[in-house]
Formats: structure tokens, sequence, C-alpha cells
């Protein structure tokens, strides 16, 4: 598998390329290649006297080229220039990525400024999974806030194709993960079920958990009411999972808007790790 890995060069960055925790588990999901890339944004000149961003950038990376080789992964390295999340798209379907790895900052005193305008116009635009890992903040040496990254998942299902789809994704996490939680939100409106009907997401998620004890994961289940998103969140530190797992919708025709809203609320909120899995790339 290879992994598209972003960098802005950042101390939180360089924190999270260089911890041996988490090369271990992106080794353990199947990732043999990595494809590390830094963007030089267009609107800054590299004609200015002392400039020379693209010299610097490529030595930072070759820097980080030697850390990730270290730990046993091929490596190769991309300098480029324009906006962001366009040229980290294109690279990731060009080398043909598995995955999209991108570094995101903790909690900020902004409610819905969790995350920086790069990842989420990734998050709205990624053609392949993409992980968000998240550092620390207000800190002058930051870390990940969960080195083992995968240890515990927690799944968000709407029994929708594409969370389907992001279930899919343990088929390789299952190497790296050591318990998950299955969580389904049933919306206020869904209080006038028959009680057939209220045991039905607990049955679908009953058939997803026997799948992951096969394969030694050990599992739970939860079915909650509420605001989705909320109630994820509330999930999220209730179970202390390590990376929450979900997928987004695409039902809209413009790219901007292929996240739907509970994803997008969920990725600016979460204190931990988040992996996305967006519809195919046929869709």
């Amino acid at each position: 598998m290879r992994a598209l890995y972003t960098t802005d060069l950042s101390a939180a960055s360089e924190a999270a390329i260089e911890n041996e925790t988490c090369h271990e588990c992106l080794e353990r999901i199947g990732i043999e290649t990595i494809h590390l890339v830094t963007v030089v944004p267009s609107n800054i000149h590299a004609g200015m006297p002392g400039m020379d961003l693209e010299g610097r950038r490529q030595r930072a990376l070759n820097r980080y080229q030697s850390v990730m080789e270290n730990a046993g992964f091929a490596v190769e390295t991309h300098v480029v220039r324009g906006t962001p999340h366009r040229r980290i798209n294109g690279i990731a379907g060009a080398v043909g990525a598995d995955l999209t790895i991108a570094g995101s900052r903790g909690k900020s005193p902004l409610e819905n400024r969790v995350i920086g305008s790069t990842t989420r116009n990734l998050a709205r635009t990624s053609v392949v999974p993409l992980l968000i890992t998240r550092i620390e903040r207000e800190t002058d040496e930051p870390d990940l806030r969960h080195e083992h990254l995968f240890r515990r998942m927690l799944y968000a299902t709407d029994f929708s194709k594409n969370a389907e789809r992001a279930f899919e994704a343990f088929s390789s996490l299952r190497y790296a993960a050591e318990s998950a939680t299955l969580v389904h939100v049933e919306s206020p409106k869904d209080t006038g079920v028959t009680a057939d009907e209220a045991d039905e997401p607990a049955a679908r998620l009953d058939e997803l958990a026997a799948q992951l004890e096969e394969w030694d994961i050990e599992t739970e289940i939860d079915v909650r009411q509420g605001d989705p998103a909320d109630e994820i969140i509330a999930a999220e530190d209730e179970f202390d999972a390590t990376t929450i797992l979900l997928g987004s919708r695409g039902r809209s025709r413009l790219r901007r808007l292929l996240l739907g809203s509970v994803s997008e609320s969920v990725i600016a909120r979460a204190a931990g790790n988040v992996y996305l899995v967006p519809p195919p790339r046929s869709a």
C-alpha cells in the first residue's frame, strides 16, 4: 500500500513524522511506500531575495525521508507549488495512493476552527481515504495526541453505502486495532418506531461486531439517540477512542459539498484522529 504524507514542515508535522509508534501503526496496516509532499502556496513568490523556498523545503523533506527510510519505508519526496489541497489530491491520484495522511492541531478556542483550511479542503475533496492525525496545540514540542493511531477504533455508521465502504477499512486496520466500538445514532424523529424497528440497528451492529470478533478485535455496540455529530463526539470521549472511522457521502456534484454535515462536524470537533472514507472514485 502507498500513503501520501502531507507536511507543512512545522514542528507539529515533524513530531508526527518522527514518531516511531506511528510508523509501526502504518506498517501494521500495510503501508510500504510513503510519498512525502509539501506545497508552496502559489501566493508566495519564489523570486523574493533570500527566499529559495523550494530548496529549503526539499532539504527538510530529505531529512524526513531519512527518518522514514530508517523505519523501513520506501520514500519519495515532492515539493510542488499551487493550491495545497488541489496539488495534494493530484499527486495522490498520480501515484495511486491508498491513503492520504494530514496532520491537524488539536482543540482551538474557536468553534469549528479545529482544523486548518488545507485539512478541511482535503476532507471535502479527497478521492482516497484520509487520515487526519491530531497533534497537540500550544506547546513548543508538540506530539501526537494518540501515538497508537488505531488501537481503539470508534466506527460510526448510518448504514449507508458509504458507511459500509468505511467498514471495509477494517480489512487492513484489524492488524493494528485491539478494540472497536460500533456506534449508530438514531434521530429524535425515530422515536415513534415499532419495537421491531427499534431493535434493528442493534441487530445490524451485532452482525458487524461478529465479523470483527472473528479478527480478534474486542468489540462492543452502542445505539444512541440525538444529534449524530454530538453523540459521536460524546462516544469518542466515553470510549477513549484513538481514531474515529466514518464515511462521507457524495450526493452533490459540487466537490466542496461532498462531505456530509455530520462528517464535517466530527472532523472539526474530534479530540483524536479521524479516518474518513470518501465515495469511490467513480462516484
